[in-house]
């Protein structure tokens, strides 16, 4: 399985890792530290020397309760750390954004996948997806980051969620998005309960079958919290163990704040699996 963006090829034949860039101030886990324009491209280089391939760069918190943040901000906040890391660095950009207007402006700084927590669904952002004609990650998410957290309900949550992707799937390449141009994420921790995310971990190779290549994200997020006790600088043993499980389901893509532990998990994995 080969994602092309441009002139750009990634084989996801193996898992790849997407090296987390939040330049923002509020942020669940690293809001802050990475707004100055300097400080972001050292992380991305950081990152990528550790093993990522992309790097996601997000500039509107997502975290439970979190505020909106008005468009000259948000493309104030990624559009020079994007150009910076093209000028300077040789590896996939994704913008993390449910905005049609920084979508377009990322695009053309550079970035080479649209991943939209809201999966292409606020006004014009399908229409600039497919204009922009780069892969995108559409992800399910119950309800919207400032309440999506009080009462997550499901009747069935894996085929729940697997409706919704197929449905918005299948939308978008009816208005032009090209179907190997999708992928999909479960939305761990998007209007979810601990149950429901250990759920949808447990069944990500039903989602594998269906033919769209996985992304993954459960890095430090609470549903380790909430499992083992630990605050958001503590979960790294769980993180590990999550990816390790999509891994091993068949999840292609895995988002992560934690780039060399992660590489460490994929690289014993991959060499067993070379003995099988």
């Amino acid at each position: 399985m080969i994602l092309t963006s441009r002139h750009k090829r990634l084989d996801l034949n193996q898992p790849q890792i997407m090296g987390i860039l939040n330049v923002t101030p509020d942020s669940f886990s690293d809001g802050g530290k990475f707004a100055d324009v300097e400080l972001a491209v050292e992380r991305a280089r950081e990152m990528l020397d550790q093993g990522a391939t992309i790097i996601d760069i997000g500039g509107e918190s997502t975290r439970p309760g979190a505020d909106d943040v008005v468009l000259v901000d948000e493309l104030e906040r990624v559009i020079p750390v994007i150009k910076a890391i093209k000028q300077h660095l040789d590896c996939w950009i994704s913008i993390d954004t449910s905005k049609a207007q920084v979508m377009r402006e990322a695009v053309k700084a550079g970035a080479d996948i649209i991943n939209d927590v809201r999966a292409l669904q606020e006004e014009g952002a399908l229409a600039a997806a497919v204009e922009a004609d780069v892969p995108v990650c559409l992800m399910h998410m119950q309800g919207q980051p400032r309440s999506m957290q009080s009462a997550p309900d499901y009747q069935d949550v894996v085929e729940e969620v697997k409706a919704f992707l197929i449905e918005r799937s299948n939308q978008c390449i009816d208005q032009g998005i090209k179907r190997e141009h999708i992928i999909i994420d479960l939305g761990f921790g998007f209007g979810k309960s601990l149950e429901h995310n250990f759920d949808l971990l447990n069944a990500t190779q039903n989602f594998i079958n269906l033919g769209f290549p996985v992304l993954t994200g459960v890095s430090r997020k609470s549903m380790f919290g909430q499992l083992l006790n630990r605050d958001i600088n503590d979960r790294l043993a769980g993180s590990l163990a999550g990816a390790m499980i999509a891994m091993q389901q068949g999840s292609k893509i895995i988002r992560v704040h934690d780039v060399r532990e992660t590489v460490d998990v994929m690289k014993v994995l991959q060499q067993i699996n070379t003995f099988k």
